[in-house]
């Protein structure tokens, strides 16, 4: 028996949450029709929006009433997520407002928001130059980072400024020796030959009437990489000196305007940086501090004239995804002396970023600063490069200090650490917690998901996945911040739904999926690294990896309703899909990166032995029902068609060569063992008939049971084990698995001290810092607490919770497109009471143990179950 009640609250209604293109207020909008979107709140259950209407303005110089730009509406929908703006075309550097005005059932709301929009073309930047230093590189040898600045003079109160800034390379600017709010480690990476991106800031508050000063200093990041590393990036196609092109807009009180732009009459010096790379580290010395730099008089002095260059050759494009910033700072919670002058201070926790430095010392002091994630044997930390990735030093920093009291950090390079080593520290004076500061640099994603339950492990678990995402989100999901700073395709796939769950990672996600679309832009065959600058090496085929271009976009429609980037980028998906099917045997295909660090492969990666083409064969049938699934959404119904019919070929080849329905299982050729990724995957994809799915979990459960209750699974079939199990019967069997605590388990690496998740099971693994396997923050969602999406945009959501012992409480929250849907249960005397919030918009399909099944529209909801008899099946060994 259930037993539903409402929440009764006062029937308010309000609209919030206003945004363009997934961002409040922004400034630099560069898209033609810019999505338009709002959330309605209310205060009684049921509520739901029948009507809207949108008004947009420019916004002009006088006060009062502005003439719409775009007027819609009333228009009879229930849609408050990507209304794209259909009105007169958008100025560039503009200011606009809009308003949106919507109808319900329990009454009638308003809300006003702006944006500013960016620059679409190159007339829009004012005459902005690519400029460089003179001179450049000499063989080897990378120069100082340099330092160019401009002086100029406003006559007038400003009234409104806007920074424009792209860049070969990272940007760090000052206006009057302040940093505008545009994050670190700026602008994005991307492959330059395709996008390069700029940011786009309001500025303002940094300028007054008279000489003011604008000052850039350049790092090298991906674009001008000198020191050799496996994957090329130094011989990139693109690799060219740092250089930048700068546009400052200032708009006065009189509505007059002043535009301050990079071209031949700014100056360039070296700066006190004198080597920066992402892998190698940065090295800066105070005696080459240029003293004055952000004075108003612009002293000639050693400052020499800048060259005009051509520039990346990439579009030009606003940074879609949030900067980079420095977001947490941790305090060390010990220091180990080594050796005179040199000390091992320990953090926390694994973390991506860089240490502030203050050194107390008055002598000049040269600090040599090592990062590394674990400790040698001698207590050292461990910095070592085993497989010669790079060529030179390897996650170190070096400072030279002219006097007592100078603080210095990295400005172009980030470290994944836990222990840093100094060596010329002053021994007298040991490092201290005020001292050596550390500081979390990562993609500024705003969480927007929360986990609990009863089980502490359980928490745990979900905490270091959150940080491990975190500490691999630099512009783009990172495979780890220590060892490759790399896009890796298919770690960042299978991480993709834990990412959009937990944070606002919408336009992170969509972003990336452009870079994955660019690097297929020669062959239709996207590489198993995005952005790609050039590597060499062949990996292909990758059916596995390559699932990423129409996984990702398809994942990005389902949580958050927006369809624009399988539409953008649908004719790049449709031909890949046909490629890949192509090179593929009969239906059958082949891969050389599987079922990757599963338990029984070696610490530093590689493939379980198993016959690789039955993982590539599922992937292959995923991307051709993705692409099908993507065809019927833009309305290519014809073609959407053709990818069905070809993944039921796949499908009916898949069954044919590996499935066998007499013994239930799903096996290789010359396997001499039960593959739970095998089998699990066929299962989560699709490819089992109906009559033989419940057959085909038991035998998964079976094995894990035989392996007392552990898991055989490697980057694929880890996301998917634990829901399999737990949607087939066996939730008991996943609940076990889980709180596991010997390996191969997540509870492992936490009894071994872990902070964070690793890139392989074993306590030999080479990265602490490496999301791929954390993928059973899905199941904490999906099944532990229940939530899942079955229309687009949570429109209609489910709430199954599992309610499996040992557990007795869970909760979950995840903000969607409409507002936040939670659920939350508790185990009672005498059975289950579940809790639902329902955004307006949105209707839950509540489906608990026994069967029931209730339909909830927008408001607070609890139900309570009362214990039946449940079906179980618990797996004999």
């Amino acid at each position: 028996m259930q037993v539903v009640e409402g929440a009764g609250a006062a029937p308010a209604v309000a609209v919030s949450r206003l945004r363009v293109e997934s961002t409040a207020e922004p400034v630099g909008v560069d898209v033609a029709a810019p999505r338009l979107s709002w959330i309605v709140e209310a205060g009684a259950n049921g509520v739901r929006q029948t009507h809207y209407a949108v008004r947009v303005e420019e916004v002009g110089d006088a006060e009062g009433a502005s003439p719409a730009v775009w007027e819609l509406g009333p228009v009879a929908s229930s849609a408050t997520r990507s209304v794209d703006y259909a009105g007169s075309p958008l100025k560039a550097n503009t200011r606009y407002r809009w308003r949106v005005s919507v109808s319900t059932s329990a009454g009638e709301a308003s809300a006003w928001s702006t944006f500013r929009t960016g620059l679409f073309i190159d007339a829009d930047w004012a005459g902005a130059k690519w400029i460089a230093r003179r001179g450049g590189t000499v063989g080897r040898i990378s120069q100082p980072a340099p330092v160019m600045r401009r002086s100029f003079v406003l006559n007038r109160p400003v009234v409104s400024a806007q920074l424009y800034v792209a860049a070969g390379g990272y940007a760090d600017v000052r206006i009057n020796g302040d940093a505008p709010d545009r994050g670190v480690l700026a602008p994005g990476f991307t492959d330059y030959d395709v996008c390069v991106q700029y940011d786009a800031t309001e500025v303002a508050e940094l300028l007054h009437c008279g000489i003011n000063t604008l000052r850039v200093e350049l790092g090298r990041g991906f674009y001008a990489m000198l020191q050799r590393n496996i994957w090329g990036w130094e011989r990139a196609p693109w690799h060219a000196e740092p250089c930048v092109r700068i546009a400052l807009l200032v708009e006065h009180d009189d509505g007059s305007r002043t535009s301050v732009v990079t071209d031949e009459e700014w100056r360039a010096e070296d700066g006190p940086i004198i080597f920066d790379d992402l892998y190698a580290g940065e090295s800066f010395d105070f005696s080459r501090r240029l003293v004055g730099i952000d004075d108003a008089r612009f002293d000639d002095g050693p400052w020499q004239p800048v060259v005009t260059v051509a520039g990346p050759r990439g579009a030009l494009r606003h940074q879609r995804q949030p900067p980079i910033r420095a977001t947490d700072t941790i305090h060390a919670v010990s220091v180990v002396r080594l050796a005179p002058g040199r000390f091992v201070v320990e953090f926390p926790r694994v973390m991506a970023g860089w240490v502030t430095l203050t050194i107390p010392a008055r002598a000049r002091s040269k600090v040599r600063v090592v990062y590394a994630e674990t400790l040698r044997a001698d207590g050292s930390a461990n910095n070592d490069d085993p497989a010669d990735y790079y060529e030179g030093r390897f996650q170190t920093g070096e400072v030279t200090f002219t006097a007592e009291g100078q603080s210095w950090s990295p400005k172009f390079s980030y470290y994944g650490f836990r222990y840093v080593e100094l060596t010329g520290w002053p021994d007298e004076q040991p490092p201290t917690g005020d001292s050596v500061v550390a500081h979390c640099i990562h993609t500024d994603l705003r969480r927007t998901g929360a986990f609990s339950c009863s089980e502490p492990l359980l928490n745990e678990i979900h905490g270091i996945v959150v940080d491990t995402v975190l500490n691999n989100a630099h512009g783009i999901p990172t495979d780890t911040p220590t060892f490759e700073k790399n896009g890796w395709t298919g770690d960042g796939m299978v991480a993709a739904e834990l990412m959009l769950m937990n944070f606002d990672a919408h336009e992170f996600l969509a972003k990336w999926t452009e870079d994955i679309v660019a690097t297929a832009r020669h062959t239709g065959i996207p590489r198993v690294i995005a952005p790609h600058g050039g590597w060499p090496h062949d990996w292909g085929p990758t059916p596995t990896w390559n699932a990423a271009m129409a996984l990702v976009p398809q994942w990005l429609h389902l949580y958050t309703g927006d369809e624009r980037s399988l539409a953008t980028h649908y004719d790049v998906l449709a031909e890949h899909a046909r490629l890949e099917f192509r090179r593929a045997s009969s239906g059958i295909a082949t891969t050389t990166l599987g079922d990757w660090v599963a338990p029984e492969t070696p610490p530093g990666g590689g493939n379980p032995e198993e016959d690789l083409r039955v993982t590539a064969t599922i992937f292959l049938h995923a991307i051709l029902s993705a692409v099908a699934d993507a065809g019927h959404l833009v309305g290519r119904r014809g073609e959407s068609q053709e990818f069905r019919v070809l993944a039921g070929q796949v499908k009916q080849a898949f069954l044919n060569a590996f499935y066998d329905a007499s013994a239930g299982v799903v096996k290789g050729a010359g396997e001499r063992e039960f593959r739970q990724t095998h089998n699990v995957l066929a299962l989560a994809f699709g490819l089992i008939p109906d009559s033989g799915r419940q057959a085909v979990a038991d035998a998964v459960a079976n094995d894990v049971v035989q392996r007392d209750f552990h898991l055989n699974t490697g980057a694929l079939g880890t996301k998917y084990l634990l829901p399999v199990l737990s949607r087939h019967g066996h939730s008991d069997v996943a609940v076990r698995v889980a709180l596991q605590t010997s390996f191969p388990s997540w509870g492992y690496w936490l009894a071994n001290g872990a902070t964070t998740t690793w890139e392989h099971w074993s306590i030999e693994s080479r990265s602490r810092g490496h999301y791929f396997l954390g993928t059973v923050d899905d199941w904490l969602f999906h099944d532990v607490a229940g939530i899942r999406p079955l229309v687009p945009g949570y429109r209609v959501f489910l709430v199954s919770p599992m309610l499996a012992a040992p557990l007795t409480s869970a909760t979950a929250s995840i903000e969607t497109a409409m507002l936040v849907v939670s659920v939350g249960w508790l185990q009672t005397i005498d059975g289950h009471e579940v809790h639902v919030g329902v955004p307006v918009g949105a209707t839950a399909v509540v489906r608990l143990p026994a069967g029931h099944v209730t339909i909830l529209e927008s408001g607070g909801h609890r139900l309570r179950s009362y214990s039946e008899p449940r079906e179980k099946s618990p797996p004999q060994t």
